[in-house]
C-alpha cells in the first residue's frame, strides 16, 4: 500500500480484513484483520501486477487490493480448515 505510510497501511489493513470477514463469514479480531488485510493487500498487488493489471496508489486502491487479497486467504483459510 504505497503512500499511505505506517499508520495508514494499518487502519486500511484493518479496515480490508474487517470487510473481507463480513463477507467470508469468518470472524477474528482487530489484530487478525489487520494482519489479514495488510498481507492480502500485498499478495492482490503482487497477483495483480503479474497479471499486468495497475491498481491505482492510496487510499482506495489499497482498500480495494486489500479486500480482494484478503478474501482470497480466507477462502484458503476455509479449505484448510475443514
Amino acid at each position: 500500500m504505497e503512500g499511505l505510510g505506517f499508520f495508514g497501511t494499518i487502519i486500511i489493513g484493518g479496515l480490508a480484513g474487517w470487510l473481507a470477514g463480513m463477507l467470508m463469514d469468518l470472524r477474528f479480531g482487530v489484530f487478525m484483520n489487520i494482519v489479514i488485510g495488510v498481507v492480502g493487500a500485498a499478495l492482490a498487488g503482487a497477483i495483480l501486477q503479474r497479471a499486468g493489471i495497475w491498481v491505482e496508489p492510496g487510499i482506495w486502491g489499497g482498500l480495494v487490493s486489500g479486500f480482494l487479497g484478503a478474501c482470497a486467504l480466507l477462502f484458503v483459510a476455509k479449505l484448510v480448515r475443514r
